[in-house]
């Protein structure tokens, strides 16, 4: 069964003066089919958005549909795992997490694959789903949480980011692209 949490939370869409209802669904192997569907179409929409981006120097998108195909299995089998954002039971954001394969990596986290849809834009998602990996983070007795991140392309993602308390960091894959940043927030 999926955990959800937050269920009584109000977020106030920036379309629209009415609340909805929303909740973070955490994406497991027992998600009803509903649920790691929706999980599985936001991935592939962020997975479009970001090939579509000039200024994103690499990016390949077949590797994300196979990601997207097993997920939750994807991000499961490295340590990590998904939510899922909806708003009146309809599915707008994504998030997922995963261990990092380095061993002087061995205690943080890589936050991957931040998307919202742009009805949920300016309600707060991006932050609860964000949130909810550092609370994990947390938990599990992580040092830290990395990411990367396209400023130009994502200029809402990395304005967050930053309020968050990440900064810019080495890049901690062993490979720099152009255009992408490389970010840490120590918990």
């Amino acid at each position: 069964m999926a955990t959800q949490f937050n269920q009584s939370e109000q977020l106030a869409p920036h379309t629209s003066e009415a609340r909805a209802s929303y909740s973070l669904v955490e994406v497991t192997t027992h998600s009803p089919a509903s649920i790691i569907s929706s999980a599985r179409e936001l991935l592939l929409e962020y997975g479009h958005f970001v090939a579509a981006q000039p200024s994103v120097a690499s990016f390949c998108f077949g590797a994300l549909k196979e990601e997207a195909a097993n997920l939750p299995q994807s991000y499961l089998d490295q340590d990590g795992g998904a939510i899922l954002a909806l708003a009146d039971a309809h599915p707008i954001g994504f998030v997922a997490w995963r261990s990092l394969p380095a061993p002087e990596l061995a205690t943080a986290w890589e936050l991957k694959r931040l998307w919202i849809r742009p009805e949920g834009r300016g309600s707060g998602t991006g932050r609860k789903l964000v949130q909810a990996v550092l609370d994990r983070a947390k938990a599990n007795s992580k040092s830290a949480v990395l990411l990367d991140t396209a400023p130009v392309a994502m200029a809402a993602a990395y304005s967050l980011y930053l309020r968050l308390g990440f900064v810019e960091c080495p890049s901690y894959n062993g490979r720099s692209l152009n255009g992408i940043v490389y970010m840490r927030k120590s918990l």
